[in-house]
């Protein structure tokens, strides 16, 4: 594909939102986004596809000029099969460690994962503010397994109350229980309690990176 021009064309694909907001949704870092954004880098076909289904233009428009900016493009998310509705969350490659943490930052889409549009509806979730990584590691073991998938809901991505997120801490990324105590100061919380808990006080907590709530995981038993 024909890259000339990417970073002109993706500043108009992204319109209003926030390059950090639409990193966060297409599963690419921001310091990532930005090169693409200044025409210092090109992406790869796979992350230019996560972009342009992001901001639902077309691949061929956003990777090669070609076309119109919407032509021919359909949004995935939900579609009717044998007269129900299903709405279609992208698994990422990047594993989410529950042990030592570890981050990829090529993560690309493998496949969607197919919920009833209703189910999420009713859990009060926009499938297109979800994404889905697998566990590693054990310290969630009891709650979340080596290798289960959970899905995480990114508009949720503050400390509402005790509950498991995903989060980046020191360039990893976690899926943890937080709790916020009264001095302000937030608490990692492993359900293995092999694994010690973190505190992370008040004054360091732009070190932590909420990604998401986890509001789902599964996995074979």
């Amino acid at each position: 594909m024909n890259f000339d021009g990417f970073g002109e064309r993706l500043k108009q694909a992204i319109g209003v939102d926030k390059p950090y907001a639409f990193a966060k949704k297409c599963g690419v870092s921001e310091s990532l986004l930005r090169k693409y954004l200044s025409g210092a880098s090109v992406p790869s076909v796979e992350k230019a596809w996560a972009m342009a289904k992001t901001a639902e233009v077309s691949l061929d428009w956003l990777a090669g000029g070609e076309g119109e900016m919407h032509s021919g493009h359909q949004s995935n998310k939900t579609v009717s099969v044998n007269d129900g509705v299903y709405a279609y969350v992208p698994l990422y490659d990047a594993r989410c460690s529950a042990g030592h943490g570890a981050w990829n930052e090529g993560a690309k889409v493998l496949t969607q994962l197919a919920f009833t549009a209703y189910s999420l509806r009713k859990q009060g979730l926009s499938p297109d503010r979800l994404s889905a990584i697998r566990v590693d590691g054990d310290s969630m073991s009891g709650l979340l397994e080596d290798g289960d998938t959970v899905m995480i809901d990114h508009g949720r991505n503050q400390l509402e109350a005790e509950a498991v997120y995903v989060i980046r801490l020191d360039d990893h990324l976690y899926a943890k229980r937080l709790q916020r105590l009264f001095d302000g100061s937030v608490r990692i919380i492993s359900e293995n309690k092999a694994y010690g808990d973190v505190m992370v006080s008040k004054a360091q907590l732009n070190d932590l990176e909420i990604i998401g709530r986890v509001v789902w995981a599964g996995g074979w038993i």
